[in-house]
């Protein structure tokens, strides 16, 4: 069992190459190593944060868990390559448009504000601004320069009303004397950097008091958001968090982080709001990871204990309401080996390698309900989101949906009644949207396509009824009305092409 748990996370260090530019970041993806492996979808977007579509000649787009696009553009061996477009974590918005090589920023490219206006035009290496100019958001006047990797920057934050750093850049990273700054401007650290990393100096709060100091990269930090709130406190060496620590939520209320951790790295899945300051974790690190004995709190009461090993749980316990729900190993982060209870402590369910009766929960939420096989989802189960709404309702078969099956959406909303197969729609299915029913017929890898089909717009009407090829209408007549549900005109399609149908 522990040369298999070693086996997959040398495994799993394959699938963390970061990108370290954004905040919400990716993990590089090798499609023929997941082909084999067999990682389905819905594990490789837990553990990576997005999900690829390949598209002919070369050209992918990337999406996160909310089918936010990511990026669209080239692609060569699983990772970006040539040019391409990358857009904001959160909103979708452009922020890169340029070349990539192996998945970095590589050659010529721009970067972008939120309204669109330049924010950096020059030349990148291996991810890293190397020669360019910075500009200003609101007057387009040039405010840094950069030449082979190194000079005086000056960086905003997306929206470009916050200034965020000032200080010397070497190597296309910081190095030297600069500063921090907290959203309202105030100073948050002041001191040298080396090799990206903070490691002489002072940092502050937000009320401009003394935090804490680093010498040599070391020392005993507080790390705050850029609006001044305490996430993160801790020992701190050779520029990175080794030893004892403790994080925190950050401002009350508010929803302060979209993903989870992942090699040291925010990334993927969860949705974390923090409960006004809360302490929800806190243990060990090794070089930025969590590795040794921690304890996982959810809103002020203990939701895990035990071990990670490189940001993953790899043994402890599990909490609900303060009563153990499971205790056993983990693999891939996910159960593996232990028992279930329930809230008098009965035992509920039991794996054995991977094997039996599964309960997962999203903090004290419950995701899944079903069973597995060789740590795969296999028969029939239900599957949550982060509320506790039914989200799926069907089969899996070797980790992948398969058969009939119902998919609804955050309110509840029915949306999907039909068949699976490989993990994606195949065979006769219907789509719904706001209790209305949309279309009608038959799939093949998860497209409308090669069959009869009906699509339906507003109040039932029908608005095309024909064959679909590769998920578009192909040969068929169709309807278009406007707001008031009048008909405007009738079309006919033959091999893709619209064309007006002639009374």
């Amino acid at each position: 069992m522990l040369e298999n748990i070693k086996t997959i996370y040398f495994l799993l260090k394959i699938f963390s190459q970061l990108n370290k530019y954004r905040k919400f970041k990716l993990i590089k993806y090798n499609k023929n190593l997941q082909d084999k492996l067999d990682i389905n979808l819905i594990d490789y977007k837990r553990l990576s944060g997005k999900y690829v579509e390949y598209e002919s000649n070369g050209i992918a787009k990337e999406y996160d868990l909310n089918d936010i696009l990511q990026y669209e553009g080239g692609y060569l061996n699983g990772k970006r390559h040539g040019l391409g477009k990358e857009y904001h974590y959160s909103n979708g918005e452009l922020i890169y448009e340029g070349e990539y090589l192996n998945g970095k920023r590589h050659g010529f490219g721009k970067e972008f504000y939120s309204d669109g206006k330049l924010k950096f035009k020059g030349e990148y290496k291996e991810g890293k601004r190397w020669s360019g100019k910075g500009y200003n958001k609101y007057d387009i006047d040039v405010i840094f320069e950069l030449k082979g990797g190194a000079g005086s920057m000056v960086d905003y934050d997306f929206y470009g009303d916050h200034l965020e750093f000032e200080g010397n850049y070497l190597n296309g990273e910081r190095n030297g004397e600069g500063k921090e700054y907290y959203k309202n401007g105030n100073l948050k650290f002041e001191g040298e950097y080396l090799n990206g990393k903070k490691w002489n100096g002072k940092g502050y709060d937000i009320h401009n008091n003394l935090a804490y100091e680093l010498k040599d990269g070391k020392g005993y930090e507080k790390e705050y958001s850029i609006n001044g709130f305490l996430i993160f406190e801790g020992e701190y060496s050779n520029g990175e968090r080794n030893g004892k620590g403790k994080e925190y939520g950050g401002t009350a209320g508010e929803l302060d982080f979209e993903g989870e951790y992942l090699n040291g790295e925010k990334n993927g899945y969860v949705k974390l709001y923090d409960f006004n300051g809360q302490l929800y974790f806190e243990g060990e690190y090794l070089n930025g990871k969590r590795n040794g004995k921690a304890k996982l709190y959810y809103n002020g009461v203990l939701q895990f204990e035990g071990e990670y090993l490189n940001d993953i749980k790899r043994k402890g316990k599990e909490y609900i309401n303060g009563k153990l729900e499971f205790e056993g190993e983990y693999l891939y982060g996910r159960k593996y080996n232990g028992k279930g209870y329930d809230e008098n402590g009965n035992i509920t369910y039991e794996l054995n390698n991977g094997n039996g009766k599964v309960k997962e929960y999203y903090w004290n939420i419950l995701e899944f309900d079903g069973e597995y096989l060789n740590g795969k989802k296999n028969g029939k189960c239900k599957e949550y989101d982060y509320t506790g709404r039914l989200i799926f309702d069907g089969e899996y078969l070797n980790g992948k949906k398969k058969g009939k099956c119902k998919e609804y959406n955050y309110e509840g909303k029915l949306i999907f009644d039909g068949e699976y197969l490989n993990g994606m729609k195949n065979g006769t299915g219907k789509e719904y949207k706001d209790d209305e029913l949309i279309f009608e017929g038959v799939y093949l890898n998860g497209k409308r396509w090669n069959g009869k089909g009906k699509e339906h717009g507003l109040v039932g009407l029908l608005i095309f009824e024909g064959e679909y090829l590769n998920g578009k209408r192909w040969n068929g007549k169709g309807k278009e009305f406007d707001k008031s549900y009048n008909l405007i005109f009738e079309v006919v399609y033959a091999n893709g092409e619209k064309k007006p149908l002639i009374n």
